[in-house]
């Protein structure tokens, strides 16, 4: 039977009769949150004194003797039994590539030129890493998605083997919105996962074959890999496989390798774009070589909770990170500190802020609150990665992540920004939150580049956690979208890893900072007095690992 408005407006006004029953009061604790409360703590850690807030540093130091006595003046426990800490052992990596890759093929020989024609690294840590007349198989996409009847690598045997494989996923570009998700990035499309999985498939190497827009970046951005150092996990406990090589060909270099294969680029690339494609050996090999130096150390990730009345084994995470890119090359005016004022101070503040949020409540949380401020996250998420791995809190008895990762620096805006849009239910809670004080809830204006890939949700959703991630709207509450666009652009533009991202108040209106962080305190507030938990949606590839999850 189709339900009529009417009963629509019954089941809306049952289930807030439902939330106001258990507990809930949208207005208890929003008083807390102010400019000021916000300001006082990004003007400290976006400060010079903080030298940019990179993991081994002073400025490390600073910022988490910093985080420890803020959360202790707001009362907030010690998240990691008696501590404020958690250990997060790293590994730094630096990888020099040879100048050249050597191209055989019955065609003939030739070179590749390093910088120009392909970028490679490793997370491997032996001294010397090389690769001698190495087979190179095209195997379409690299994915093996199961909920979309995927398999890229069904039947093939990569062992001692390099993959070239394609950016992006089958999806992009195809004009059709079912498969996979048509022109919005799924994780099978972000290049963390094509080195995983090739790993996974017990691959010496893998080469992903670059194209601007499906990439969302141009080459120069894979360019800045070249012959730098690079923190990872230190994983020496566990000892697992990584590739040999992992990194990237140019698409003009990728073009010549399909060429001297005796391959038609354009048809076979359309071929890997339908179900069924089989992988591809090129009768080419590859040989270059790496020379890697390994530094071991430890960060920290920052840990608080609030303790629930009623349920305390079951927990929600506030995440953000603390850490930003320290000192380094210096802009045209000199400067040489990378401050991270809004990447990521602000959100750093905004986490104190909703802390001292849930502890001013009237109604106490029934769910414990954690508030998880982690280290790395530039160095591809790294802190949130050990703590999904290395749990305080059980993934089971883990209800939800909200991240925060920027607060909204332009002034008041009509819309939040819900980056991954179709995820999970949390989007739901949010976009009732909006309505509620007459806002609403947008999708990302560029789905293209995979940003619910890029932050440290990712690392909980891919742990089966349903995670939410909200970006600054652009329909500006003055001014419309066009100039919220422009105001988005411009930071993207001036501001983005560079010195200049410090805190200016006569650019900065933190008033739109304080309305959001409102709509996310009443997400995890709604949450926390709730005994239903939030779900995956149909579609999503976490949901599956959820499932999974909630049966141990």
């Amino acid at each position: 039977m189709k339900a009529t408005p009417f009963v629509f407006l019954i089941l809306l006004v049952a289930a807030s009769c439902s939330v106001k029953e258990q507990g809930y009061n949208r207005e208890d604790g929003l008083s807390v949150f102010s400019v000021q409360g916000i300001e006082t703590h990004l003007k400290t850690l976006a400060s010079d004194a903080y030298m940019g807030r990179m993991p081994f540093t002073e400025g490390e130091k600073k910022t988490l003797a910093y985080l420890e006595a803020q959360l202790k003046q707001l009362g907030i426990e010690p998240g990691n039994g008696t501590s404020y800490l958690q250990e997060v052992p790293l590994v730094n990596i630096t990888a020099t590539a040879a100048q050249t890759m050597a191209v055989k093929s019955k065609k003939g020989s030739f070179t590749l030129e390093g910088l120009k024609d392909y970028v490679i690294w490793t997370e491997r840590t032996d001294e010397k890493t090389e690769l001698n007349d190495t087979e190179l198989v095209f195997a379409g996409f690299g994915i093996v998605a199961p909920e979309y009847n995927w398999n890229d690598y069904e039947g093939l045997d990569v062992k001692d083997k390099i993959v070239l494989v394609l950016v992006n996923d089958p999806g992009f570009g195809s004009g059709d919105s079912t498969l996979f998700k048509g022109n919005t990035m799924t994780y099978y499309g972000r290049w963390t996962y094509k080195f995983e999985e090739a790993a996974r498939q017990g691959a010496k190497g893998v080469l992903i074959i670059h194209d601007d827009v499906p990439a969302g970046y141009g080459f120069w951005v894979v360019q800045n890999n070249w012959n730098t150092s690079r923190l990872y996990l230190d994983r020496r406990a566990d000892n697992p496989y990584f590739c040999a090589t992992v990194g990237w060909v140019s698409n003009p270099a990728a073009k010549k390798l399909f060429e001297t294969a005796g391959l038609d680029w354009a048809a076979t690339v359309s071929a890997a774009r339908k179900p069924g494609f089989k992988a591809i050996p090129m009768n080419v090999t590859l040989s270059a070589s790496l020379t890697v130096k390994a530094s071991y150390d430890k960060s920290y990730n920052v840990v608080g909770k609030i303790t629930g009345i009623k349920q305390p084994d079951e927990y929600i995470i506030y995440s953000t990170h603390w850490d930003h890119l320290g000192i380094g090359k210096p802009d045209e005016k000199g400067d040489t500190i990378y401050n991270g004022a809004l990447d990521n101070a602000s959100g750093t503040a905004g986490i104190l802020e909703l802390a001292k949020a849930f502890k001013a409540l009237k109604t106490k949380p029934g769910r414990t609150i954690i508030f998880l401020i982690v280290t790395a996250e530039e160095q591809s998420l790294l802190g949130s990665a050990h703590y999904a791995e290395n749990p305080i809190y059980p993934i089971e008895k883990t209800v939800a992540n909200i991240n925060i990762d920027g607060l909204n620096p332009y002034g008041r805006m009509n819309d939040i920004v819900v980056i991954g849009i179709g995820q999970s239910d949390l989007e739901d809670y949010l976009d009732e939150e909006a309505k509620a004080v007459g806002r609403y809830t947008s999708p990302e204006p560029n789905p293209v580049a995979g940003y619910y890939f890029r932050s440290d949700h990712f690392s909980f959703a891919k742990a089966g956690i349903p995670a939410l991630y909200t970006g600054t709207g652009i329909d500006h509450f003055e001014k419309g979208k066009e100039y919220g666009k422009q105001l988005q652009d411009e930071y993207v533009a001036k501001y983005y890893h560079k010195p200049s991202d410090e805190y200016d108040t006569t650019r900065w209106n933190l008033e739109g900072a304080v309305e959001d962080l409102k709509l996310l305190f009443n997400v995890g507030k709604r949450l926390s007095v709730e005994t239903t938990w939030p779900q995956w949606k149909t579609g999503s590839e976490f949901k599956t690992i959820r499932s999974q999850n909630m049966k141990q």
